[in-house]
């Protein structure tokens, strides 16, 4: 793996970022740092803005105002440091190409796009398959996936990038037990090399077991710190509102439950 210089700058640094969409803000004056070597959870409530956040963060819708800088620089300069997996959903999984083939395209930043992979970078994407648990498939075209693997197949993508800062949106969305377990596991793993991951997440009851820092947002930062001060019933209500009807009043370290109201629209 490629060994990364190290910075005293944060990762990611955000400043009064706003986006609008036809003129209404989807996020509004957002200001947040994330400090490497961290797991850090985005959490709202549906429509909050936190995908929105993570795409106006790379780039990949426009914004309005704010600036955001990658370990003290811009984009341009850090995208090679960056790795990004988006929704299962947004993905057009009838491509016809292989699993192998997917997470091949994530050395293409090392490689550029005129230089063929070859024989390493190959052994290179069939490792990452494995650490996902996934390199007996590694030939099987990605339509035949169940939707857990193929939720894998882009977390070991992400992986073959070898990045120092991870985006990753709703990773732990509407998978199986296994991968549940192999996800969290590649998430701790990345800590532990000194990576820094920022996912958005919607399962209230995992955020302690999961994750370091956690943003509250809902169209604004309501608070944004470490777990252990920040995910608090207080904090939480105020990011819900009238959204989340708690049914527990949990201690501090319990599992928070909570019932969204229906009809909530997808951030």
């Amino acid at each position: 793996m490629t060994t990364h210089p190290t910075t005293s700058a944060a990762p990611l640094s955000v400043r009064d970022l706003t986006v609008a969409y036809r003129d209404t803000p989807v996020l509004r004056g957002v200001t947040l740092d994330v400090p490497a070597g961290r797991l850090c959870a985005i959490v709202g409530p549906n429509g909050a803005g936190k995908s929105t956040l993570l795409k106006a963060v790379l780039g990949l819708v426009p914004r309005a105002a704010g600036t955001v800088r990658f370990f003290g620089g811009d984009l341009a300069r850090a995208r090679r440091r960056l790795g990004y997996v988006p929704q299962r959903g947004s993905v057009d999984w009838d491509f016809p190409t292989s699993a192998l083939d997917v997470v091949t395209m994530g050395l293409y930043g090392r490689l550029g796009w005129i230089r063929r992979p070859g024989r390493r970078e190959r052994e290179d994407a069939l490792a990452c398959l494995d650490r996902v648990g996934l390199a007996d498939l590694a030939h099987r075209q990605i339509s035949q996936l169940s939707g857990g693997q193929q939720q894998r197949v882009f977390l070991a993508r992400a992986l073959a990038q070898d990045a120092e800062l991870y985006f990753m949106d709703e990773p732990f969305a509407g998978v199986d037990v296994p991968t549940e377990r192999a996800i969290l596991d590649v998430l701790r793993d990345l800590r532990g090399r000194g990576r820094t991951v920022v996912v958005v997440h919607h399962d209230l009851d995992t955020v302690r077991e999961y994750f370091d820092r956690v943003t509250l947002l809902n169209v604004e930062v309501i608070a944004t710190g470490d777990v252990d001060t920040t995910f608090t019933p207080a904090n939480l209500r105020r990011a819900y509102g009238d959204r989340m009807a708690f049914l527990d009043a949990p201690a501090p370290g319990s599992a928070l439950r909570a019932a969204p109201l229906p009809g909530a629209a997808d951030d």
